[in-house]
């Protein structure tokens, strides 16, 4: 006998929110959104045990296209809100979702800061190479001599090195990928959710609309994935996983670039180790906590 589905089940079966996604036809956000739903179906994390924080964007949507707890926060904040949730509840898994001019560029101080702390959060950066949603200007990761909307001679900027910056700064999970091969997308996010500590995914993801060079075609002329071509390399060697990350020129490597262990914030932190903050006894009686409330609320 067949099981009927109902509603809440059936969103909660395939993560699928109510209100459907409102991209552009073709945009590399699209393969984000369903291998992150592949992801978190496969790794048995519930609705209810997941929160997706974003910031501003044509990306940051992202959270109101998928079914579990969500926050649409403020352009270049999704790290503040995300550290502040995991650390009310680190049982809580968190991923941010965000764009490369919402992360790289608006929010590039919160950045660095999550990674030297090693937070234990999964940042999802869908890389386009422009600000999409704010029609076609140069963004952080925009290559040299590309013609937008604010640089129309060609941008004379020369563009950061997410990976870089991220292996530097201390994140203890470090990948890449493309939003045209979801399998290996799909497999990357459930290790970076699996994996304790600050992981960063820098995906290439097409702007089909405002970014004319860096297409599907571009990318795929390009890309290559480590796991074929490197499937022994040591994922725990930095000048490696660096040199790697300076790669992107004719050939540009997507998967996993580098992976080590060690204690979160959350380890390391006195008041967590006894457990959730939400858990835990506020110290004061009702009737004072209800005052505070009332004045700073």
């Amino acid at each position: 006998m067949s099981t009927v589905l109902t509603p809440a089940k059936e969103k909660s079966k395939t993560r699928k929110a109510v209100v459907d996604p409102d991209w552009c036809a073709g945009c590399g956000d699209f393969g984000v959104l369903k291998s992150l739903k592949s992801a978190t179906t496969d790794n048995g994390v519930k609705p209810h045990e997941l929160l997706l924080v974003s910031g501003i964007g044509c990306s940051s949507n992202l959270p109101g296209f998928f079914y579990s707890y969500a926050v649409h926060s403020l352009h270049g904040r999704a790290l503040p809100v995300a550290t502040g949730a995991k650390l009310a509840n680190h049982n809580m898994k968190v991923v941010i979702t965000g764009g490369d001019g919402d992360g790289y560029g608006i929010g590039v101080g919160h950045f660095i800061h999550a990674m030297r702390r090693n937070l234990d959060l999964t940042y999802i950066v869908m890389d386009n190479e422009i600000y999409g949603l704010t029609t076609g200007q140069a963004s952080p990761t925009t290559a040299e001599g590309h013609k937008t909307k604010t640089t129309p001679r060609g941008n004379v900027e020369k563009p950061i090195n997410p990976l870089a910056l991220a292996l530097t700064a201390g994140a203890t999970f470090v990948a890449r990928g493309f939003s045209a091969q979801p399998a290996q997308l799909t497999s990357l996010i459930e290790q970076a959710m699996a994996h304790k500590g600050f992981a960063l995914i820098d995906v290439f993801s097409p702007c089909v609309t405002y970014n004319k060079l860096n297409t599907y075609s571009w990318f795929k002329e390009r890309v290559y994935k480590l796991e074929d071509e490197e499937p022994d390399r040591d994922l725990t060697d930095f000048s490696a996983a660096m040199t790697k990350a300076m790669e992107f020129d004719s050939r540009i490597p997507i998967g996993l670039i580098y992976r080590i262990e060690k204690p979160t914030y959350e380890d390391t932190e006195p008041v967590l180790l006894k457990g959730p903050l939400v858990d835990q006894s506020l110290g004061i009686k009702k009737e004072l906590f209800d005052q505070l409330l009332a004045v700073t609320m």
